[in-house]
């Protein structure tokens, strides 16, 4: 699929160009029949769009060694969602194993990522998901997505789009599927109340341990977190029907000791499958370590490239890239340029993600000939301001 640069001498800014290309290249995309293009044409300006946080058309307008915008997103609208998708999960799982212990075992934290979106409906209602308000919208393209909960390698492990018009638990299933599938031992499953779903959590505790953050809703479980004391105690979901589901409920009392401006107490519910010998506030510090996936979150965003279109597979096709680039910089600053040092690697400050982006716009810009020029509007400073100045 790809080949990494030899850890001897140094990492260049053309070998981290030539690396994402061989990883980002085998994504499916049929194309234009008769078309003198090759697909390795459009993903470059791909690249070159998420790398610059930039559209295809700001991409193709800026280089002369590009097809000009509109034919790169005809190419791209041939893209079959199902396909794209496929092979993208199998890129981030190559990617992920290159870095990851087979032996060992993992924390896994699953997500939703809502994507903006102002506009209309491309082909159907069921692309669009409603989400809270947020940059003056509240709809969104929608994405459940899980990952490797570390500091040193928090990689993407699966990505799956969601539509309004399917059942979330379903997306998570699939999601899920992909996690299991993984060599590695899974120690836990980490997940906020988005998730809070019957399907999700029996789904999630056949895999691993699961620690759910549960919402407050339903008077029974606002019963369970009136309390000023923290325990551990069961629960059950649809009580007394088909569908009923007991699981073990973790009420975690704390303080917010003048974090963000608030005082006084705070309790939060957690479900706790298969971590019963833990008290609740150890629960919810186990739930705690999720947080390490808005680093991962930002970074993502640094790789993001811009697009008005309406066609949500070209927008998830933009998503998916820049994960494949994040997944390949952290292969890329571990495998490569960190420093073998007794207790693990010495992770080089220096190799950072903006830096690895950097060099893939530089290279990109050499090979698609970059435009440093601008029209000029041959008309010049009047000719009696020349004069009043004179």
């Amino acid at each position: 699929m790809f080949e990494i640069p030899e850890p001897d001498g140094y990492l260049s800014a053309s070998d981290v160009k030539d690396v994402a290309e061989e990883v980002i290249a085998p994504l499916p995309l049929p194309g234009v029949e008769g078309s003198p293009l090759d697909p390795g044409d459009i993903w470059l300006v791909v690249i070159l769009a998420c790398v610059n946080q930039t559209s295809i058309w700001e991409t193709c307008k800026d280089t002369d060694g590009t097809p000009c915008d509109d034919t790169t997103l005809t190419w791209l609208h041939t893209l079959d969602r199902d396909w794209l998708e496929f092979v993208a999960n199998l890129l981030l799982g190559r990617l992920a194993m290159t870095i990851l212990d087979r032996s060992g075992s993992r924390i896994v934290s699953i997500d939703f990522i809502d994507n903006p979106y102002h506009g209309e409906h491309y082909v159907e209602e069921g692309e669009l998901c409603s989400m809270a308000p947020k940059d003056g919208t509240t709809t969104c393209h929608r994405y459940c997505t899980a990952y490797v909960v570390s500091n040193e390698k928090p990689v993407t492990l699966a990505m799956t789009y969601v539509r309004n018009d399917e059942d979330e638990a379903d997306a998570v299933e699939r999601v899920l599927a992909r996690v299991e599938n993984y060599p590695f031992e899974i120690d836990l499953l980490l997940a906020d109340s988005g998730f809070y779903n019957e399907r999700v959590v029996r789904r999630a505790r056949e895999i691993a341990p699961t620690v759910v953050h549960v919402p407050k809703k339903g008077e029974r479980m606002k019963d369970k977190l009136d309390t000023h004391k923290s325990y551990m105690t069961t629960y059950r979901m649809y009580k007394d029907s088909e569908r009923e589901l007991r699981f073990p409920l973790a009420v975690a009392v704390s303080y917010h000791a003048g974090d963000r401006g608030k005082s006084g107490e705070v309790v939060r519910g957690y479900v706790a499958c298969g971590v019963t010998d833990r008290s609740a506030k150890q629960v919810e510090r186990l739930y705690r370590k999720r947080s390490g996936i808005e680093t991962s979150y930002r970074l993502l965003r640094q790789a993001r490239g811009i697009t008005t279109t309406r066609d949500p597979v070209v927008r998830f096709a933009i998503m998916l890239v820049a994960a494949l680039l994040e997944n390949l910089w952290l292969v890329l600053r571990w495998a490569v340029v960190a420093r073998p040092r007794r207790g693990g690697r010495d992770l080089p400050e220096e190799f950072t993600f903006k830096t690895f982006c950097d060099w893939i716009r530089h290279e990109l810009e050499e090979q698609l000939r970059r435009q440093w020029k601008i029209k000029a509007n041959e008309v010049g400073v009047p000719a009696s301001q020349v004069l009043a100045a004179g």
